[in-house]
């Protein structure tokens, strides 16, 4: 793997030397698009998924949901504390837009089915990001490039619709070309993800799917059709503990070129030679997470944090002084090792899906059923931390309630599927808790203040947005990010 990195790298060093790149990173210039080959561009692609799903974009989410609270070590960031949010303070549109040109770019350059169904899945994945973050985007009159600098923005509900027949579209694709008589070309080791299992494609593909459609739960007119959607594809099944949704394009532990490590290292980890990286300084425990994952017979708080004697040492976001011991930072559960591999979407995510898929009547068929998929979901989440020994206690102590109502079924699968999501998960969980409501406890910052109506409802749309396409983000009207609400969220 090293050997490859080291090719693939010098690569695209040659590619894109005309300035300076981070690691594997592509072009990001939709108008001046890199010369590269179909390999190149899909392991550089899938890199930049990985930075941006386990970066430091999705920051401020782990802390509106209880895991992280900024460190008492730095001057108070009212910004995130004091939800005084601006168009200036966030923004996950510009490396979601440039990833999806990535994966354009990609489909582009080559005729190969595997290439372009994988370039398909992962720019649906990427459009469900941009919708969940924003709402209305650009869709129809993207990536158009100098032919269409002004793009209209599209309903997030449209969008959605847009996407369940693209990733259809991209199962297909698959099928048909591992039915056909001369086998298309593999991806292999330029897929950093499956290295070129397209049966893992199809349970990745056949996964956002569900999570598309039960991402649109509590809107009633469209159940009916997404879970006839679903239905149709449900026997190609999900992804689980043998299909993990993991990039790795072989990480180093090395600072060189923006920093070669994990994302998720990168971002609360330390550098090769051991000093904290910027968010490891930045960010420590929210006593909310800690108490979460400790609390009946859960072991998982002592690997998601550090501890102190055994301690896990927390505050409450928003609170400025510092506690009595030093501040618990991101744990060795989640950060083992600078080489690790990033989670796109771990296997718990899928299992706590399926369950509530099965609960819904989404899912209407397999040899699971909503409290298997409960069970399982939890237990990947502890051999993920490595405490598998204590899934079963753990499970025992927190079961399913097999006869409780509707709502109490959904409040378990969702309060755990929250255990599981932290902190690397954050945006996840995010989305979940602004679809269900759950979990229902998460304290709001106390910082002298702030006074936050409720939690934050969604961020605004980036300076960029406002300075080079002022006519479509403005007919979105003022966005509050208490009020203004995803097409989806309860």
């Amino acid at each position: 793997m090293k050997k490859f990195l080291s090719i693939l790298f010098a690569a695209l060093a040659i590619t894109v030397s005309s300035c300076k790149k981070d690691y594997l990173e592509l072009s990001t210039n939709p108008n001046s698009p890199i010369s590269t080959t179909p390999q190149l561009a899909l392991t550089g692609a899938l890199k930049i998924t990985a930075d941006i799903t386990n970066g430091g974009g999705y920051t401020m989410y782990a802390n509106w949901m209880g895991y992280l609270s900024w460190s008492t070590s730095f001057q108070a960031n009212v910004a995130l504390l004091s939800y005084q949010i601006t168009s200036a303070t966030y923004d996950s549109w510009t490396p979601v837009y440039a990833n999806i040109t990535n994966y354009n770019a990609l489909y582009k350059s080559t005729s190969e089915p595997y290439f372009q169904a994988i370039a398909e899945i992962m720019t649906v994945f990427d459009y469900e990001a941009l919708v969940d973050n924003y709402n209305n985007v650009a869709y129809t009159d993207a990536l158009k490039g100098t032919a269409l600098l002004n793009p209209k923005y599209d309903k997030g509900s449209d969008v959605y619709d847009a996407l369940l027949k693209r990733i259809d579209a991209a199962i297909v694709q698959i099928q048909a070309g591992q039915k056909a008589a001369v086998a298309p070309t593999s991806p292999g080791t330029a897929d950093i993800m499956y290295g070129g299992d397209m049966t893992k494609w199809l349970k990745f593909a056949n996964t956002i799917k569900l999570r598309l459609a039960i991402r649109q739960s509590n809107i009633a007119s469209k159940t009916a059709a997404l879970k006839a959607a679903v239905a149709a594809t449900q026997s190609i099944g999900y992804i689980d503990a043998t299909s993990p949704a993991y990039v790795n394009p072989g990480y180093l532990n090395s600072d060189a070129n923006g920093g070669q490590q994990s994302p998720l290292w990168r971002n609360y980890g330390t550098t090769q030679n051991g000093g904290a990286q910027a968010n490891k300084n930045q960010y420590q425990a929210n006593t909310y997470g800690a108490s979460k994952l400790t609390a009946n017979s859960d072991t998982r708080g002592p690997k998601v944090y550090t501890t102190t004697n055994g301690v896990i040492s927390g505050t409450a976001l928003g609170v400025t002084t510092p506690p009595a011991v030093a501040p618990s930072k991101v744990g060795t559960g989640l950060l083992s090792s600078p080489t690790q591999s990033a989670i796109i979407m771990s296997p718990s995510e899928s299992l706590f899906l399926q369950a509530e898929g099965i609960k819904s009547g989404y899912i209407t068929s397999g040899t699971l059923t909503a409290q298997a998929a409960y069970n399982a979901g939890i237990t990947a989440s502890f051999t993920y931390l490595g405490v598998a020994a204590d899934a079963a206690a753990y499970i025992t102590a927190n079961p399913y309630p097999t006869g409780g109502t509707d709502a109490q079924q959904e409040q378990a699968i969702i309060n755990e599927k929250w255990k599981s999501l932290a902190i690397y998960g954050a945006f996840e969980a995010f989305n979940e808790y602004r679809r269900t409501g759950y979990p229902n406890d998460i304290p709001l910052s106390v910082y002298p203040g702030a006074n936050p109506p409720n939690q934050v409802t969604r961020i605004p749309y980036p300076s960029v947005e406002y300075s080079t396409n002022p006519t479509a983000v403005g007919a979105e009207g003022a966005i509050s990010v208490f009020t203004s609400k995803i097409f989806w969220a309860k």
